[in-house]
């Protein structure tokens, strides 16, 4: 058996990690959008359209609101794995 003094080895792939990293790029940039479009706390994305409603903090007062919530969710766990996996290349 082999015994490594670093560690684990690490896998090279420079294609892997060029295609990974662009694609933590292209994921930045939709989460900064999504999150800009999250309003403060009195107006949600509906009062920017001129919608209108109420509704709480979590979950928002109209369908788009839900929907931007999730969408901004799930491109945040997106970022959070393709980190990880970047990291263990």
């Amino acid at each position: 058996m082999r015994r490594f003094a670093a560690g684990r080895q690490r896998l090279h792939c420079p294609a892997v990690y060029a295609f990974l990293g662009f694609l933590q790029v292209i994921i930045s940039g939709v989460l900064i959008f999504l999150i800009l479009l999250h309003s403060g706390k009195d107006t949600g994305l509906s009062g920017a359209f001129g919608i209108g409603g109420g509704g709480s903090a979590f979950g928002g007062g109209s369908m788009v609101e839900r929907n931007l919530d999730r969408a901004t969710v799930f491109f945040a766990i997106l970022f959070v794995v393709n980190t990880l996996v970047l990291l263990k290349i």
